[in-house]
């Protein structure tokens, strides 16, 4: 029996939905196009009805199946089938599915290799790290799990703490033939059974101080976990808290406001806050105020009165630090601590009624002085303050904690009052080294123009993060890859931005761009020359789909791909040299040069094509065409890059502050970048998908509390400059065109193109850089 010739093939493809270009790539892999013809016919895909998407991810298919040994028909159809189905979406889905054994260990070493892994103690981050590789990211955790342990076991033989019990194992005569697996520091995977642990497991163990506050806790929740998070709103959220996000949010999280200070509060707070938790992909169960339960806080007060566990202090600010100690002697009792509880209740009352100014009376909790727990020593609870609420006008207000070293003052008060204990559980602070989080420093570098605002890229506040053009995705597959433990996390600026250059690689289009153009003249080519080229935006990721761009005798190269003294170890263009240009039909080869009499800076490059046979090039350089009725080159009015903002790693060690540490070269503004014309029907698309997903997402709410048009924002315009960065559209940027949404994609009047650096695509070894 013959083979089918490459036209019957290619006919064959297109009639199960390949498009004229794709079918005939898929020919090119004699193996793959035999796989592919398979799949077509025993699946009876002609007449499925297959769109070209789909058409696509079977033909990605077919090439997996060629590299796999181990995947039979039943496994095939079940792809097959979930393709047909849309439960499998992407490439990278349909891979993830046909991995084989082999090429996860391949991941793991490369991984492994890349990031310098030298001992056991790397387990779980390498676990975590290979499951953020974009190839890997739908296939099974516990195959990942299996092929890292399998590496390192060949690498760095079995762990000390395997070796130990296989001793003890040995030695004993009922020991069982076999040891447990080894168990990951920290798996990725896990990261749902990792939340189950710290938020269900134990919540209902809570000692209570009588039984039957736990039977009607359990019967008014029917068994079930709910958690809080309780930002404080007096300043935006940052990276830190996107963990606590991470962690509580399960299905039924309350976002709870603990607006209890309206001296620090502000609405672009409160707003901004439910805003990040939803851009972050989560929906609170509901959203509540502290502000909610005043009337029950003050009948609680009263009722702590009453019981002799509170009392009014008219003390000053410095007789309570004294009576406290001033953290060099044992506290004593405050002069007031023994006052009549109708005393007390009487003085608390005119406290309410506005006979006080602040600071002439507290409420404070009557507590146990010879703890050795300074939470312990008689708190406040209430204060007086004459401030306007962002809700309402008050007066008097709970002063409120939760942290680890109060835990203990928090269940003393609900065991005095004897009212439910909810379960606390703490975990680490997450801080990313080299950066600043608190909100008091942060407002200084904002008041004091360090930085242009809250949401300044060079920050680590979500909105900055997001202005930047770091997807919540990204930020999210980070938090998860760090588990929820209780020591602190204090991870190094680079960790972060890997994390984020692993999610990029596989999810945005590239786009072919220069920073600083230099001039290049192909000499051999006539004035009128142009040649269309069609390009994939990803050559790994072919349904994120194509571009189209010019070919002409002018083009534009980056400054840094030329110079004029050649070296063996340099490969890119120089007089005589010659180069391959990315995605260009051919080389090209430097026969001279132009430079600026007054400078001495070359202002253009005069070049040969190389149309005749010719060795391959070593290096490839990318490239714009000038080309006026395409549009090409979409010319860059600002181009950021961002550098760390302080120049050490711990900024808050500086003298005489921090503000001595912060590197005043930290952002490098480039004018008259240009890139593809590409990026104007990639911009107008990844703003309509954006709108389309956010619209359908906020459908899907439970009580909508944000608009589409917060949740999308210029930022979702990502691309990777093909060899220069990852880049996302600032939101100063102009483009009239997605305002109008019936023009022509391409630039308008008043377009004003500035471009934020989310990461470069390896870490920079200049500046500090990221």
């Amino acid at each position: 029996m013959t083979s089918p010739s490459s036209e019957d093939l290619i006919s064959l493809f297109k009639s199960a939905g390949l498009p004229q270009s794709k079918a005939a790539e898929a020919t090119k892999n004699a193996k793959g196009a035999a796989i592919l013809r398979d799949l077509v016919l025993s699946y009876n895909l002609v007449s499925a009805g297959l769109s070209e998407k789909q058409a696509v991810l079977v033909s990605a298919l077919s090439l997996q199946l060629g590299k796999a040994q181990n995947i039979g028909g039943e496994e095939r159809a079940y792809i097959v089938n979930a393709i047909l189905e849309e439960k499998l979406k992407s490439v990278d889905q349909v891979n993830g599915f046909a991995v084989t054994a082999a090429q996860l260990e391949e991941h793991v070493k490369q991984y492994m290799d890349a990031n310098n892994t030298s001992t056991w103690s790397h387990l779980g981050v390498v676990i975590g790290g290979v499951k953020n590789i974009p190839a890997l990211r739908w296939a099974n955790p516990l195959d990942i799990k299996n092929a890292v342990e399998r590496v390192f076991t060949e690498k760095f033989g079995p762990r000390e703490g395997e070796k130990l019990e296989a001793e003890k194992t040995a030695s004993r005569a009922d020991a069982s033939d076999t040891l447990k697996p080894p168990v990951a520091e920290y798996d990725l995977a896990q990261s749902a059974k990792a939340r189950r642990i710290v938020f269900e497991e134990g919540f209902l163990d809570n000692p209570q101080i009588h039984s039957h506050l736990r039977e009607q806790h359990l019967a008014a929740t029917g068994g079930r976990v709910y958690t809080r998070f309780p930002p404080e709103p007096n300043g935006y959220l940052h990276i830190g808290h996107c963990k606590a996000i991470f962690a509580h949010h399960s299905g039924n999280c309350y976002l709870r406001f603990d607006d209890t200070n309206p001296e620090k509060e502000e609405a672009q707070y409160f707003d901004s806050i439910i805003e990040v938790i939803h851009w972050l992909g989560f929906e609170p169960l509901k959203i509540t105020y502290s502000s909610d339960y005043f009337d029950q806080l003050y009948t609680l007060a009263e009722d702590l009165i009453k019981r002799d566990k509170a009392y009014v202090c008219h003390c000053s600010q410095e007789q309570i630090r004294a009576d406290r100690g001033e953290k060099v002697s044992s506290p004593k009792a405050c002069l007031h601590r023994s006052r009549p509880v109708e005393e007390s209740l009487t003085e608390f009352r005119r406290m309410r009624d506005g006979h006080y100014r602040p600071k002439e009376a507290f409420l404070r909790m009557k507590q146990d002085l010879s703890d050795g727990n300074p939470q312990m020593w008689d708190l406040p609870a209430y204060r007086v303050l004459d401030a306007p609420h962002h809700r309402t006008w008050i007066q008097a207000f709970t002063v409120y904690r939760e942290f680890i070293a109060s835990r203990q003052s928090y269940e003393w008060l609900c065991d005095a009052l004897e009212v439910y204990k909810p379960r606390q559980s703490e975990y680490g602070r997450l801080n990313i080294q080299g950066t600043i989080n608190s909100k008091r420093k942060l407002l200084q570098l904002v008041e004091e123009k360090y930085v242009s605002g809250w949401d300044d890229p060079r920050l680590y506040t979500v909105i900055a993060l997001r202005r930047r053009g770091v997807p919540p995705e990204a930020i999210l597959n980070f938090v998860s890859s760090l588990g929820v433990s209780v020591a602190a996390s204090n991870i190094q600026i680079v960790r972060f931005e890997q994390s984020v250059r692993q999610y990029l690689e596989g999810s945005v289009p590239r786009l072919l761009m220069v920073l600083r153009p230099l001039k290049v003249t192909i000499e051999n080519l006539p004035e009128d020359y142009v040649l269309m080229i069609e390009k994939l935006l990803h050559p790994k990721v072919p349904e994120l789909g194509t571009s189209v761009v010019p070919f002409t005798r002018t083009i534009y190269i980056d400054a840094d791909d030329f110079r004029l003294e050649d070296s063996k170890d340099y490969f890119r263009l120089a007089p005589g040299k010659t180069v391959g240009l990315f995605q260009a039909p051919h080389p090209i080869t430097c026969t001279s040069y132009v430079k600026d009499a007054s400078t001495g800076q070359v202002t253009e490059v005069i070049c040969r094509l190389e149309e005749r046979d010719a060795r391959k090039p070593k290096a490839f350089i990318q490239w714009v065409a000038e080309h006026a009725p395409s549009g090409s080159p979409v010319r860059v009015d600002e181009t950021r890059l961002f550098y760390p903002l302080f120049k050490s790693d711990n900024p808050l060690a500086a003298v005489p502050d921090f503000r001595a540490d912060i590197n005043s070269n930290s952002m490098e503004v480039i004018r008259g970048a240009m890139v593809e014309i590409g990026f104007w029907p990639l911009a107008r698309e990844s703003m309509r998908k954006a709108l389309e997903e956010s619209r359908s997402r906020i459908e899907k709410m439970r009580t909508p509390a944000v608009t589409s048009e917060r949740l999308v924002g210029k930022e979702c315009i990502r691309f990777q400059g093909l060899r220069v960065a990852y880049f996302a559209l600032d939101k100063a940027a102009r483009i009239g065109m997605l305002d109008q949404p019936g023009t022509s994609a391409g630039v308008t009047q008043g377009d004003y193109l500035v471009l934020n650096r989310i990461v470069s695509l390896k870490e920079d070894a200049g500046k500090g850089a990221s």
